[in-house]
């Protein structure tokens, strides 16, 4: 298997879309090679615990309504291109996300991050729901399969906050600016929400180089 290091946040749209792109990829080729990780990465990590609401944020993100709406046309389009309904009117906050990192953190424990991931990227993107309410993250850990009881201990503490905020702090020492970034095999970056097609093409090459280097004996 070759390490796909995914660095991501819920509250990123590209995020959702570069997901679902993969996703789409992945499923036209089930013989592909990738172990998958999801790692930490918060768009706004000086987000207030409570929260903001979302039109505001993106108002002062973007100069102003207008450049709002201009940002966010290229992502309706890029949802739409990718099969994906997002009704942007229904996210109504921006979330404090260190309680859903923690939450992805904790799914990769049990081998269930995918699935926590996704569920996550729903829950704020087509339902419209606070991902940092811990109503909806005990919601989505007992969906997804993980002991609700121990779920709800652990997010009335700190428990691996610290560790949460020192893996964003090294990726962006590292460079990462921005996500959805895909590591693959900690050597070669794959930046934003690529299309399928893009996907298409390094799994087969990626599955060559893996064959090449079964069958050197000098390997």
């Amino acid at each position: 298997m070759i390490k796909l290091d995914i660095l991501s946040d819920p509250i990123c749209p590209w995020c959702y879309i570069g997901k679902t792109n993969l996703d789409r990829a992945l499923e036209q080729h089930p013989e592909h090679p990738f172990e998958i990780e999801w790692h930490p990465f918060q768009l706004n990590p000086d987000m207030p615990k409570s929260g903001m609401d979302r039109r505001a944020y993106l108002e002062a993100k973007f100069g102003g309504k207008e450049g709002a709406v201009r940002a966010y046309r290229q992502v309706e389009q890029a949802a739409e291109a990718a099969g994906l309904q997002i009704d942007f009117a229904t996210v109504p906050r921006v979330p404090n996300t260190l309680d859903a990192h923690r939450l992805i953190h904790w799914a990769g424990l049990e081998g269930r991050q995918n699935a926590v991931v996704t569920a996550l990227f729903k829950a704020y993107w087509r339902e419209g729901r606070d991902i940092g309410e811990v109503a909806t993250l005990l919601d989505i850990a007992k969906d997804c399969g993980l002991d609700v009881a121990m779920t709800e201990r652990l997010l009335s503490t700190d428990a691996d906050a610290e560790d949460i905020m020192a893996r964003d702090h090294h990726a962006r020492a590292r460079g990462v600016s921005g996500v959805p970034c895909f590591v693959i095999a900690n050597q070669y970056v794959v930046s934003g929400a690529q299309p399928p097609q893009v996907w298409a093409q390094i799994i087969p090459e990626l599955q060559a180089a893996q064959s090449a280097n079964t069958s050197d004996p000098s390997n």
